[in-house]
């Protein structure tokens, strides 16, 4: 069995009157974290204030997201959007000790 590898949690504090733009601007930059060998990425918007946002990107080892994170296309979006959000941002590394999911049965 393979290891469940890691998913890196980024926690995104948009400014006021930015929220609407920035997941527009910033879910396909997420779902990017694919074309770095990302087994799966997700973008969480919180429902009550609608300005935090939660990233997950999953990959396989670290070396994986230090390539997406500090990309050129990464450090062109993160600077596209400066003075969006709270600094300092600060990826957090998990380690994956499980996972699993449940796939909803066909209508029939």
């Amino acid at each position: 069995m393979s290891e469940p590898g890691y998913a890196v949690e980024i926690n995104w504090s948009v400014t006021p009157f930015r929220g609407d733009k920035f997941e527009e601007i910033w879910t396909p930059v997420a779902e990017a974290a694919l074309d770095y060998g990302a087994t799966g990425w997700a973008l969480f918007r919180n429902t009550d204030g609608l300005l935090d946002f939660t990233q997950y990107a999953f990959f396989d080892d670290k070396v994986g997201f230090d390539r997406y994170w500090y990309s050129d296309e990464l450090l062109n979006a993160r600077e596209e959007i400066a003075g969006w959000y709270v600094v300092p941002l600060l990826p957090i590394v998990h380690k994956v000790a499980g996972m699993g999911s449940l796939s909803p049965e066909p209508a029939k």
